[in-house]
């Protein structure tokens, strides 16, 4: 058991009871997450990847940024990015899959690519053998999240009541269908990461243009997901990830 995992759960869970306790609709998407994390836990002991211990490293540094995020907006709401203030603002009387979906649309796009490049070596972009490394164990994590759309479905469910009819009809669609958007997304987050790469070796001012092109395509999903209508669809057409102008 990794320590920095451990002590990132911890902190997570310390975070999530006093949303919980107000019913603050944040609590959705930091409750899966803590789950999930667990998960990815449970895979690092079970030593699903190449190089754990850079996962883990990886794994802190990643949901750091999404909790350092929730605790500004909660400080002051116009403290974070612009993904995470449209997302943390959303209508709290929005089911508890969409806040999820928000959260999720905000971190794999906005904040995935920034932390591959602060925990990928800058030598290893050039070296393509140990940056395939890199991007293997980028994938595996899918296979932790696809294990996990199932049974956060009924953690949902379980904290947003009731559905419909038409909604337990067509969950095994919407499973599948998140399924195939985390990959898709996780693809354009590679190549993001690979573009800030590019951009923060040619200097601190093209980086910077670079992080607010992806702030900028980032916060234009989330608003597209707050929209009214069909969020599948509009996912289907779109797509999850980004790709900055």
């Amino acid at each position: 058991m990794s320590p920095d995992v451990a002590a990132l759960i911890a902190r997570m869970a310390a975070l999530l009871r006093p949303l919980e306790d107000a019913e603050d609709p944040a609590r959705f998407f930091l409750g899966t997450y803590l789950r999930t994390t667990r998960a990815v836990e449970a895979a690092l002991d079970a030593g699903m990847f190449e190089d754990p211990e850079w996962v883990a490293r990886w794994d802190v540094d990643f949901a750091g940024l999404y909790l350092d995020a929730l605790e500004a907006y909660r400080a002051d709401p116009a403290g974070p990015a612009a993904p995470w203030r449209l997302a943390f603002g959303a209508k709290p009387g929005l089911p508890p899959e969409a806040h999820v979906l928000l959260g999720m649309n905000a971190h794999i796009n906005f904040d995935l690519p920034q932390s591959l490049v602060r925990v990928i070596p800058q030598e290893e972009f050039a070296v393509p053998g140990r940056l395939d490394v890199r991007r293997r164990d980028h994938e595996r994590i899918d296979a932790v999240l696809a294990g996990r759309v199932a049974a956060e479905d009924v953690a949902l469910e379980l904290a947003g009541g009731r559905r419909s009819l038409l909604d337990r009809v067509l969950a095994p669609a919407n499973r599948g269908a998140s399924r195939l958007f985390l990959r898709e997304s996780r693809r354009k987050v590679w190549a993001n990461a690979g573009a800030l790469h590019d951009a923060r070796l040619r200097g601190a001012a093209d980086y910077a243009v670079r992080l607010s092109a992806l702030e900028a395509a980032s916060s234009a999903r989330v608003a597209d997901l707050l929209r009214p209508g069909p969020v599948l669809l509009r996912l289907a057409v779109h797509g999850f990830g980004v790709t900055p102008a």
